[in-house]
């Protein structure tokens, strides 16, 4: 039983989770102001623009466009080890203070881009922002003792709900992007349309950090405080750690690459407007978020392998109808939406549940581990949506994205299967020393 006050270690939960869905927000705001940027052609060509005809110009724009998407989700990807080993060796308070003003600066100087390279270079800087789920696992889990882990990490982990943050912006202030005039106020310092949005965010980025400086508790935990990068490495060797990597992808990469994905779907498949398509995606994208923290107080109480388990299962389940041809099971838009929506929910658990395996075995190493686990998750994230649009397109079965995202879930479940069978065969010869947790079933024990 833990005895420590919980005031700090809960200040330092609720402040870093509204960061995160801020710094979330930030990160994947060019989802929705694409559209806005990309329909300015001098901004994104230049002078470039002037020689080409109107499919040139339209080609040009969307291969530049992707490339803003690739630089601020590789950003908020690649270096997510890093910031997970410096939240354990300088502070997770430092280290999302350092995010916070650091990327408030691109994140304001988007609002003033004058030409494609400085979109490029403000995506590149912002997109750090997507590193705060590292520093967030790494400083809640130094400050929370292993019984309540699961239930702070995935009360911290809903912050991703900052995915749609943007989107719901606009959607709740339909005239956000019009509010101020495209000149903007005082000759143009408070920018206009589109704009201010960035300019807002980098606004409330200053505000966070200033909270974080003044209610967060000092001295700050560092479990990584004077041991050699070496030594901290050292757990990315553990085959379960690439495991645990797996199971991300299936959870949080394909969550990102369905969020993205879903809304041309909608539209291709069963010809709805835009407007209806992004409000049913947004049907998957809430549970998937919001329901992580009932996912880690579930792995408190059972063990994340059981959760795990029936996360697979139920994903499983659920998908296989998905990847039937129309011309077999002809799904209606609320069929296949009900369905979604039951894969957003495992999703919303088991992103909890892997996180919470990472404590119970690596507790002086969250933030490698996690780094290393949130990294190739980010990245499936990166990768998935292209493969499940490359799919669609050379098999002309827009269903294939889903045979796919099968294919990952069964063999995530597979090797989770394969573990428990040989935990159940050699249980007899188990000792204390193996490393089980007390009280917990074959499905929530560590693994020998």
């Amino acid at each position: 039983m833990n005895h420590e006050p919980a005031g700090p270690r809960n200040r330092v939960l609720w402040l870093s989770t509204i960061a995160f869905t801020l710094l979330f927000a930030v990160w994947l705001m060019l989802g929705v102001l694409g559209l806005k940027i990309k329909s300015d052609t001098g901004l994104m060509l230049g002078s470039s623009a002037a020689g080409m005809t109107q499919d040139e110009i339209k080609a040009a724009v969307e291969s530049r466009f992707e490339w803003l998407l690739a630089a601020a989700i590789l950003s908020g990807a690649m270096l997510r080890l890093n910031f997970g080993i410096w939240s354990d060796t300088l502070g997770g308070r430092n280290m999302m203070l350092l995010l916070l003003l650091g990327c408030a600066i691109p994140t304001a100087w988007l609002a003033y881009a004058q030409n494609f390279t400085e979109l490029l270079t403000c995506t590149a800087l912002f997109g750090l922002a997507g590193n705060s789920f590292s520093v967030g696992i790494a400083w809640n889990s130094a400050w929370f003792p292993l019984d309540r882990k699961g239930t702070a990490l995935g009360i911290f982990g809903a912050g991703n709900v900052g995915a749609s943050g943007t989107k719901l912006l606009v959607v709740l202030v339909p005239g956000i992007l019009t509010l101020v005039p495209a000149a903007g106020y005082l000759g143009g310092w408070i920018p206009g349309g589109w704009r201010i949005i960035p300019l807002i965010y980098s606004g409330l980025l200053i505000v966070m950090a200033t909270a974080i400086f003044l209610a967060c508790p000092r001295p700050d935990r560092r479990p990584g405080r004077g041991r050699p990068l070496r030594e901290m490495l050292t757990p990315l060797r553990h085959v379960r750690v690439w495991r645990f990597s797996l199971y991300y992808v299936v959870v949080f990469g394909a969550y990102v690459a369905l969020s993205a994905w879903l809304p041309n779907y909608y539209v291709n498949t069963y010809d709805l407007d835009l407007r209806t398509a992004a409000i049913l995606t947004a049907l998957f994208i809430v549970p998937a978020s919001l329901l992580r923290p009932l996912g880690g107080w579930l792995s408190d109480r059972h063990g994340p392998r059981a959760v795990t388990y029936g996360v697979f299962v139920g994903m499983a389940l659920a998908t296989l109808p998905l990847c039937l041809p129309t011309t077999i099971l002809p799904l209606s838009v609320w069929s296949f939406t009900t369905l979604i929506v039951i894969v957003a929910i495992g999703m919303g658990l088991g992103k909890a549940s892997v996180y919470k395996y990472i404590p119970n075995y690596f507790p002086s190493d969250v933030g490698a581990v996690g780094g290393l686990v949130g990294l190739l998750g980010a990245l499936g994230g990166f990768v998935l949506p292209k493969a499940f649009g490359w799919l669609g397109r050379e098999t002309g079965f827009p269903q294939a994205a889903f045979i796919a995202l099968l294919a990952l879930v069964l063999a995530s479940l597979a090797w989770l299967h394969i573990v428990v069978r040989t935990q159940l065969a050699c249980q007899h010869q188990q000792t204390e020393e193996s490393g089980f947790l007390p009280g917990e079933s074959v499905l929530g024990t560590a693994e020998a």
